[in-house]
């Protein structure tokens, strides 16, 4: 995989979710990035792509990382394509193209070989071989389950931070690895876990386990968010739900005007290898951490969306507003822009829609309508960001602790809160 060779050379590397692909191409690339003119590392590809619905942002990373032009005036994806096949195409590069999901994503980014000189590497990771054989990568590595001694050494390194465990603690450690089926996000969770604990409290984890026998990734994941104090579990719940891949400063703000106390919260969550911290001081969290926690939320009312805590599919919203289900339990209902706007769709709700959620915290929605007003919102609001909002006033009802800085967009309403910094920011485009 080094850079010896002259040919332009694609090698992709599959496997399931939780089995480490991202890890292994960072570290390849971290090892052999120096034998090459340039090098860029396209991370979650298939993430950035279903928030923005290009890969324009990853266009622009790629030519700012390999040309160093910090305004390469990309306006679309085609221009994208002709600036990377005609610019690369005499420098030697390491590009690195992770979590892809479909082929058009690769076909934009490294369409052919010879849009980049020779000796040039493209590392791609993937959950989908199809994929790779559609792009006609002939180098491709299945990305396998560790072995029982290579999983027994990773869990001790996070369990004991040693390659062996103390005496007590080598039969169950040897449970706790046979369980986890060598994957390793699983070990590591459960490593970090039981980091520091008795004997006794490994004893009772593995009894929890046997009670949950399913060999499900999510279950086993799911051990380390109960043992989480409650303001961690919903600092934990509303990163998986909303605050994915934002800010941390931002999210903090949010989380801090919630009384979450997110500062020894997200730290938590960090040693608990539940939480990371990635480029930009951007908050992240693997797929299969993600799933457990809106998983939690589903279980809260299988069957009906306006009895969960939380909302972030565009099916359960729908429901919820046309249907008038929401209820009391309901904090936050987030809903990126780009679903409604893509599709125009609007949305139509009555003045009561909101008047049940009383506990409603978070929220953020695109092209709702209200033909008739809105006679009621939660006096808990800390976020409030509305695209399209119909009216010129806020319900009378809303009484908001004056703390923290908003904007509107329509005069009547900064005339009406002229002066006053409310406990939510709000943004209604």
């Amino acid at each position: 995989m080094g850079a010896g060779c002259n040919d332009v050379r694609m090698i992709g590397i599959w496997g399931m979710g939780g089995l480490g692909k991202t890890t292994l191409a960072r570290v390849v690339y971290d090892l052999i990035s120096h034998e090459f003119d340039g090098s860029s590392f396209l991370a979650d590809v298939k993430e950035k792509y279903d928030k923005e619905g290009s890969v324009i942002s990853l266009q622009k990373q790629l030519i700012s990382d390999l040309l160093k032009l910090a305004d390469n005036n990309i306006r679309n994806v085609y221009d994208g394509i002709n600036m990377i096949g005609r610019r690369l195409r005499q420098k030697k590069v390491l590009l690195v193209i992770d979590d892809v999901a479909h082929v058009e994503q690769l076909r934009r980014l490294a369409g052919k070989r010879d849009w980049f000189g020779p000796g040039s590497r493209i590392i791609i990771t993937t959950r989908d071989e199809h994929l790779l054989k559609l792009h006609r990568v002939e180098e491709v590595f299945k990305l396998e389950a560790l072995t029982y001694d290579e999983a027994f050494q990773l869990f001790c390194l996070k369990a004991f931070e040693t390659q062996k465990p103390r005496e007590e603690y080598v039969h169950l450690s040897q449970l706790v690895v046979n369980y986890a089926g060598g994957l390793p996000l699983a070990l590591k969770v459960l490593g970090s876990f039981l980091f520091g604990r008795p004997v006794d409290e490994w004893t009772s984890t593995l009894e929890r386990l046997k009670r949950e026998p399913e060999n499900e990734i999510l279950d086993i994941l799911q051990i380390s968010f109960d043992g989480l104090k409650e303001a961690e579990k919903e600092i934990f719940l509303d990163v998986a739900c909303f605050f994915k891949g934002e800010k941390r400063d931002y999210v903090s703000k949010i989380l801090d005007s919630c009384g979450f106390e997110p500062v020894i919260g997200i730290g938590v969550l960090i040693e608990k290898s539940l939480l990371t911290i990635c480029e930009s001081d951007r908050l992240w969290m693997h797929d299969l951490l993600l799933e457990m926690g809106r998983q939690i939320v589903r279980r809260q009312s299988p069957r009906e969306p306006g009895k969960r805590s939380r909302l972030w599919e565009e099916a359960d919203l729908c429901h919820v507003l046309s249907q008038n289900t929401g209820s009391e339990v309901v904090e936050g209902r987030i809903l990126d822009d780009y679903y409604f706007l893509q599709d125009k769709v609007y949305l139509s709700a009555s003045p009561k829609a909101f008047s049940k959620m009383t506990n409603l915290r978070l929220l953020k929605i695109c092209g709702l309508q209200l033909p008739q007003g809105l006679e009621h919102f939660s006096n808990n609001l800390r976020l409030l960001d509305w695209h399209g909002y119909p009216w010129k006033s806020l319900p009378s009802n809303l009484q908001l602790d004056k703390t923290v800085e908003f904007k509107m967009c329509y005069s009547c309403i900064e005339e009406l809160w002229k002066g006053i910094k409310v406990r939510s920011m709000f943004l209604l485009h």
